[in-house]
């Protein structure tokens, strides 16, 4: 039989044994079975603090953020930055000039079936909004109610639409003159805004797709990047550089008109969110302009001979 272990208490030292246990007397009775006994309570009246469970969360270190930061983007804008970067250098590595050259934005899936075409587009545009409902869920870990912190919520609908219209008028005409200049200079290609063919559902759908841009672009570009960014202690300076920077990159796929359009819209749509805590004056404003450029071009394309 092998020897008896003496019994350690792990408060002492590694010599000592514990002190013999005490009965439990009459006033020490154990709770009824299927009752939970109340938590030790010291002497300062206050229960001792239990760890967290593995896998329950808390609050997020500086690394969590920036593996999470660069997670969201590298299955949503960055992604985008990245797959734009190699289609500038494959169009500028053909023996086609630049301004020869086209790309389409909206564009049909199957044209001969248009009941599966529709499909499509609708399957594109409901996922492809899944990042910024991503991006949202995420920054409410830290700041909720997320929608509140980035400014897109019903609180302030006068600014929102008023601020909205504004940006419109301050983006959406000069953008258009600089992307014909662009042209002019053959340093962009030509932008095809839509060619999803004559259908009863084209403006619907059109309408939807600006619409999913307008929420993926501000919410995670502006809403989510900024208050992330602010959390490392970036100056706003560097905020902005960022946020427009990314914005520009991912356009690239237009050209250089394209980088340098929204590379300026980046920084104004920015510095509006530094000033006013706000995406919804941007997610309105992106949403006309992307309305006037889709739905326009499908409606009036064929009679603009310029465009």
């Amino acid at each position: 039989m092998p020897a008896r272990r003496r019994r350690r208490c792990p408060v002492l030292s590694s010599s000592e044994e514990c002190p013999p246990r005490r009965r439990q007397g009459a006033h020490e009775r154990r709770p009824p079975a299927g009752q939970v006994e109340s938590p030790t309570v010291s002497a300062a009246g206050s229960t001792p603090e239990q760890p967290a469970a593995a896998g329950t969360g808390g609050t997020p270190t500086r690394r969590d953020l920036g593996v999470e930061v660069l997670l969201l983007l590298g299955v949503s804008l960055g992604a985008s930055a990245v797959w734009a970067l190699l289609e500038i250098t494959n169009r500028l590595t053909q023996n086609v000039r630049l301004a020869d050259q086209q790309a389409t934005l909206n564009e049909s899936a199957t044209p001969d079936r248009p009941w599966l075409d529709l499909a499509y587009q609708l399957a594109g545009v409901g996922l492809g909004v899944i990042p910024a409902l991503l991006a949202v869920y995420l920054l409410h870990r830290t700041h909720p109610p997320a929608w509140r912190t980035i400014g897109l919520d019903r609180r302030r609908p006068g600014l929102d639409l008023g601020g909205g219209l504004a940006l419109t008028a301050l983006i959406g005409v000069p953008g258009l003159g600089l992307y014909l200049l662009a042209r002019a200079l053959g340093a962009a290609v030509d932008v095809v805004p839509a060619a999803l063919g004559e259908h009863w559902w084209s403006v619907p759908v059109l309408v939807l797709a600006a619409l999913e841009n307008s929420l993926v672009e501000e919410v995670i570009v502006v809403g989510y990047l900024l208050v992330r960014l602010e959390q490392f202690g970036w100056p706003p300076v560097a905020l902005v550089a960022a946020s427009a920077l990314l914005r520009g990159t991912y356009h690239l796929y237009q050209g250089f008109g394209g980088f340098v359009g929204n590379l300026a819209m980046g920084v104004i749509f920015a510095l509006v969110f530094l000033r006013f805590r706000r995406v919804g004056p941007l997610v309105v404003a992106h949403l006309l302009i992307d309305v006037c450029a889709f739905v326009g071009y499908a409606l009036l394309g064929d009679h603009l001979s310029w465009l």
